[in-house]
């Protein structure tokens, strides 16, 4: 197996997307904290997100997959984004005490998405045939 900078960057993006995902289903509480109030069902949106996140990142890694995966991870990096936005303007904190209590943290989450969804784009737009091998442009 080949760790060129490329799939490390994969690499990172699948394990922040699915361990994202993951974190849906272990502490779904902090999760449908910030769930717009223009939702109904704050669980199951929870549930679903996670879901969605984790099968992206699923798709990621394997190489027949992998620009749908890359596609599918932008589209809902973008789509969540309004949602962090909102919760940067006006609330609520992902906890009531702790770290993650402080209003600022919010804010340093939306430019940190920017990245992640630039990294989606290459995974979605990289040159790789089914095996995984990335093809050679002459």
């Amino acid at each position: 197996m080949k760790f060129d900078r490329r799939s490390l960057q994969r690499y990172f993006l699948t394990l922040i997307v699915g361990g994202s995902g993951v974190l849906h289903f272990a502490v779904p509480g902090v999760y449908r904290r910030i769930v717009p109030d223009v939702l109904d069902h704050k669980h199951a949106v929870v549930l679903a997100s996670g879901a969605a996140e984790i099968v992206c990142a699923v798709m990621m890694t394997i190489p027949r997959t992998r620009r749908a995966g890359g596609w599918l991870t932008a589209a809902l990096l973008v789509a969540v984004w309004p949602a962090n936005l909102q919760q940067a303007l006006v609330g609520p904190r992902y906890s009531e005490d702790g770290p993650f209590s402080s209003a600022v943290f919010p804010w340093l989450r939306l430019p940190l998405q920017v990245p992640l969804i630039l990294l989606a784009l290459q995974t979605a737009t990289e040159d790789v045939d089914d095996a995984g091998t990335r093809r050679v442009s002459r």
